[in-house]
């Protein structure tokens, strides 16, 4: 692995290799680090293929350098400026979606919380009525 390749550094490199996952980059002869796909670009990437494809010459800065496995995380997200405030705000957003209320219709008043005691004799009652029981 190349000396000069350390975090924080910007580099030239070219897309060897997309996954679902993100995007191999060679930002050297015979080395190569991994744009994930949260830092392809600002914003949610669904499908790699819409931005990059293998060939393609971009500006990566180097996140992290792991000598042990000799793996190097890019991003090129990071090389680009952020956008405006007002451009994320822009987009549509689906709605919410709500549910919806159930009402019943009784005859009798609201209930409320009544204690076990209070409702104890009602229930009595009614285990007593023969047009509640189910046959």
């Amino acid at each position: 692995m190349s000396e000069k390749i350390e975090v924080g550094n910007v580099l030239k490199g070219k897309v060897t290799g997309i996954q679902p996952y993100g995007a191999f980059v060679e930002i050297a002869e015979n080395t190569q680090g991994l744009v994930h796909i949260s830092e392809i670009q600002h914003g949610f990437v669904k499908d790699i293929n819409e931005h990059l494809k293998v060939g393609d010459e971009v500006n990566v800065k180097v996140l992290s350098v792991d000598e042990a496995s000799g793996k190097i995380g890019l991003s090129i997200r990071a090389t680009e400026e952020a956008p405006a405030q007002e451009e994320v705000a822009a987009k549509p957003k689906a709605p919410k979606k709500r549910q919806a209320t159930v009402q019943t219709q009784t005859t009798e008043a609201p209930q409320g919380f009544n204690t076990l005691k209070e409702k104890l004799q009602e229930w009595i009652d009614q285990s007593d009525r023969k047009d509640l029981i189910n046959k």
